[in-house]
């Protein structure tokens, strides 16, 4: 298991009282646990990972998430078993959706 944390600057996104979970931790696939960051003005990021040695993908996919999306003030928490990076994005969008209150 390998443990990689990021932290990228975003938009601020829209608050929402609870935390959102998406995905499920199954071969191929994540769960992702959005909830309120402390610094508005980026996204930090934590993953867990039985993929090792893809820090620079990771940092890669979740930059141009950051970059194009309102995710600044979240704490993102990522269990991953192998997911590709579209399935990532995939799940990222979804949980930052729910935790927008379904407005993406």
């Amino acid at each position: 298991m390998e443990k990689l944390d990021f932290s990228f600057p975003s938009q601020p996104a829209p608050c929402v009282a609870n935390p959102a979970l998406c995905g499920v931790v199954g071969s191929g696939n994540l769960e992702i646990l959005v909830q309120a960051g402390a610094e508005p003005a980026s996204c930090a990021v934590s993953i867990k990972t039985s993929a090792r040695g893809f820090g620079e993908t990771w940092r890669a996919v979740l930059g141009s998430f950051a970059a194009s999306h309102a995710a600044g003030g979240t704490a993102i928490a990522i269990n991953d078993m192998g997911a590709t990076p579209a399935v990532v994005t995939l799940r990222l969008a979804q949980a930052l959706a729910d935790y927008q209150g379904g407005a993406q």
